[in-house]
C-alpha cells in the first residue's frame, strides 16, 4: 500500500499549487476532485487541452491520480436529477484518460432531495434501490465504453449502506468495471450488537477481493457521529490495515476528512502502524493471551 490524499485537503488557487502541497509532504497518490481545478466538481463540460494541462502537471509532480470524484445523488428522487448526474459523468469518463486515471468514484445516493450524504426514511425502499439501479446500469455503460472502473462507495445514510448491500449491487450489476471503495469509518454502524472490529472482518469478508481504492478516516461516534483525521477517533488503525494486507490489497491508502494543519499527524499515525502489518508481527484480539 501507498499513503495518498484526497486533492481537496489543500486549498490552494491552482492545479500547480494544489499537487505541490501533496509533494511537500512526500505523497505520491492523490484522489482528484474537479473542484482544485476550478470547475464545479461534476462539470457540465470540460476542455480538453485544459485536461491534459492537468495530467501533464501530475507527472511534472510526480503524482498518480489514483481516482477522481464522479459523486452525485444516483437516488435521488427526481429522474432528471439523476439523468443529469449521468450527463455529467460521461463529461468525466471522456477526460479521465487526460487525466492520467482509470477510477472515478461514485456514492449511491439518498432520496434527499437537499443532501445526497444526509438519511431519508425512504432509502431502504424497493423504489429508492430500483432508481439507483437504473442509475448504475447507465453508468455502468459509461464506464465500459471508455474502459473505467467505477469505485462505489458505501455510505450509511446512503441506499448503499453496508457491506451487504454493496455486495448485492455488484451481484446484481456482475460487471468488471464496477469495484469497492472500502473505508473503514463509513462501515461503523452505532446499530451494530457486536464489536466494531467483527464488523470490519464481514465486511472484508464481502468485499475484500473488490477494492479498487481505499481511504483512511477516523470517525467519532457520540449520540451523533462525526467523521475525523485517522488516529482521532475509534477506528482500530491496526485492524484495518491487516485486514487490508490481508486481502492483498496493494493500491493506494488515501488520507481524507481532515484539515491541511493534521496532514503530519494522521500520517505518522498510519506510517508508524504499517510496518508492523506488513511484516506479519500484528495480532488478531483473540490471538493475545
Amino acid at each position: 500500500m501507498e499513503l495518498g490524499i484526497f486533492a481537496k485537503t489543500f486549498s490552494r488557487n491552482s492545479v500547480d499549487e494544489v499537487l505541490a502541497a501533496i509533494n511537500e509532504y512526500g505523497l505520491r497518490r492523490t484522489q482528484f476532485n474537479m473542484s482544485c481545478a476550478g470547475l464545479p466538481s461534476m462539470p457540465e463540460y470540460i476542455d480538453l487541452e485544459f485536461v491534459r494541462s492537468i495530467g501533464i502537471a501530475c507527472k511534472q509532480f510526480n503524482i498518480v491520480m489514483s481516482a477522481v470524484s464522479g459523486t452525485f445523488n444516483m437516488a435521488h428522487p427526481d429522474e432528471n436529477k439523476r439523468k443529469q448526474g449521468i450527463d455529467r459523468l460521461r463529461v468525466l469518463a471522456q477526460a479521465s484518460s487526460s487525466l492520467g486515471t482509470s477510477v472515478i468514484t461514485l456514492c449511491t445516493g439518498s432520496r434527499d432531495c437537499e443532501n445526497m450524504w444526509r438519511l431519508h426514511p425512504d432509502n431502504r425502499s424497493k423504489e429508492a434501490w430500483d432508481d439507483m439501479m437504473h442509475t448504475m446500469s447507465a453508468a455502468v455503460e459509461i464506464a465500459e465504453e471508455y474502459k473505467i472502473v467505477l469505485g462505489v462507495e458505501p455510505e450509511l445514510a446512503n441506499i448503499v449502506f453496508d457491506a451487504k448491500r454493496a455486495k448485492d449491487l455488484l451481484d446484481e450489476i456482475r460487471s468488471p468495471n464496477v469495484r469497492i471503495v472500502m473505508d473503514a469509518a463509513n462501515l461503523y454502524n452505532p446499530e451494530h450488537p457486536g464489536p466494531m472490529n467483527d464488523l470490519l472482518s464481514e465486511s472484508f469478508d464481502l468485499l475484500g477481493e473488490h477494492i479498487v481504492i481505499a481511504h483512511a478516516k477516523d470517525i467519532i461516534i457520540d449520540g451523533q457521529t462525526e467523521f475525523v483525521a485517522a488516529g482521532q477517533g475509534i477506528v482500530d488503525y491496526k485492524h484495518y490495515l491487516h485486514l487490508l494486507s490481508e486481502a492483498n490489497y496493494s493500491g493506494p491508502l488515501i488520507l481524507h476528512g481532515l484539515s491541511e494543519e493534521q496532514v503530519n499527524e494522521s500520517l505518522s499515525y498510519i506510517q508508524s502502524l504499517m510496518p508492523s502489518v506488513e511484516n506479519g508481527s500484528y495480532l488478531e484480539p483473540n490471538d493475545i493471551k
